[in-house]
């Protein structure tokens, strides 16, 4: 897994306890205890906390593209948010539909470059 420093990158001269949490210990401690549950896993849990507590700004999708890179596929995605949508709210469903979208297109967009 690769090394977090948004916090400090972001918040480390404003918050700089905080920005140490962010980077050492939850990313840097609980995601990765990849023995205990994997990337994708904790991808896919992480993007369900986020939605069901309606936060679809930015961070739902860094975790969209992470999700992606620890190898969620589009359709899968697309099931999750679906299945969401009866228990986190319909209105949320469909935010998070629009970034996936932008997340997955991206993809696309960059296989058919090569």
């Amino acid at each position: 897994m690769k090394k977090q420093t948004a916090g400090r990158k972001d918040l480390g001269d404003f918050a700089p306890k905080f920005a140490e949490l962010n980077d050492d210990v939850l990313f840097g401690e609980v995601w990765s205890r990849e023995d205990k549950l994997s990337l994708k896993n904790r991808s896919i849990v992480t993007i369900t906390a986020l939605i069901s507590k309606g936060i679809v700004d930015t961070s739902l999708k860094y975790h969209l593209e992470t999700a992606k890179n620890n190898g969620v596929t589009k359709t899968e995605m697309a099931e999750i948010l679906t299945h969401l949508a009866f228990y986190a709210g319909w209105p949320n469903a469909w935010a998070a539909f629009r970034m996936a979208k932008e997340v997955y297109a991206e993809n696309t967009e960059k296989e058919e470059q090569f």
